[in-house]
């Protein structure tokens, strides 16, 4: 029987994997199906870890990164990118090498660069290239505070540094800033500048509030949301609305009691078709 055809739009996750299943690439492969997309990957890293840690890393090599990306690009072109944690300078450049000879469109790159702990998790060799290389090419970039006084060195404690913050790095970067709050500012409240200006000349400030869901289990919420975001981009939607539906989507995921190991567990990427 013909069954006809039908396709999808694709987004191409860029990111380390997670043994555990909670953030990383496996965090995206859920996120991007449950928005009903065809998940793509390149591997930058295999980790050994759970809820409780990390155990160990093993960084794949530069040109097997660039690799991945080609191989995807090739033969199902991604409709968006999401990039998360990238440890070394060598994989950033080839990060951004190919997706500026593939002209990706949608990128978004979650700067996964200071853990909960405070502990910083790239070098700086890797930070420079991901300031100097990568985050120039985003449609929007996802710090938390902790990421965005990283990049500013400046530190931010208020809703008003925070906005202050997204502010200075849309300029810097010349693409869009989404500073996430927590992390003791903020509560879920987080301040979207887009770098495109409104009719006053002046960059587009949009506040996106939500209460704090009161969870233990956070593992893998910078990853998610990411990659959310990506999935609207993706389907069409303004970067507002898409921000607008991803925070919605991880609400769920945190609101929805799911409880796994002994550690910080992870959200519940598939709440929607639960009940």
């Amino acid at each position: 029987m013909d069954m006809g055809s039908w396709s999808v739009p694709a987004v191409l996750a860029i990111a380390g994997s997670d043994s555990s299943g909670g953030a990383g690439i496996q965090a995206d492969i859920k996120t991007i199906a449950a928005h009903g997309l065809f998940a793509e990957t390149a591997i930058t890293a295999l980790t050994a870890q759970n809820t409780c840690g990390v155990r160990d890393v093993m960084e794949a090599t530069s040109q097997m990164v660039a690799e991945q990306i080609d191989a995807v690009f090739e033969d199902i072109p991604p409709a968006a990118v999401k990039v998360g944690m990238v440890s070394s300078a060598a994989i950033v450049e080839a990060i951004a090498e190919r997706l500026e000879r593939w002209g990706a469109e949608n990128v978004v790159v979650d700067p996964v660069m200071v853990a909960t702990s405070g502990a910083r998790l790239i070098d700086d060799g890797a930070a420079g290239a991901l300031v100097r290389r990568l985050l120039p090419l985003a449609r929007v970039v996802t710090p938390n505070i902790p990421e965005a006084e990283a990049l500013l060195g400046e530190p931010v404690r208020n809703e008003d540094e925070q906005e202050t913050a997204a502010l200075a790095l849309a300029e810097r970067l010349g693409c869009a800033v989404l500073v996430k709050g927590g992390h003791g500012v903020a509560d879920a409240n987080d301040v979207l500048v887009e770098s495109a200006v409104d009719d006053e000349g002046a960059p587009r400030v949009t506040w996106l509030r939500a209460p704090r869901v009161e969870t233990g289990n956070t593992h893998g919420t910078g990853c998610t949301l990411s990659s959310a975001i990506a999935c609207g981009l993706a389907e069409g939607l303004a970067l507002p609305e898409a921000v607008l539906h991803a925070k919605d989507y991880l609400t769920g995921a945190l609101s929805s009691g799911l409880n796994l190991g002994r550690g910080s567990g992870p959200v519940d990427h598939m709440w929607r078709y639960r009940g």
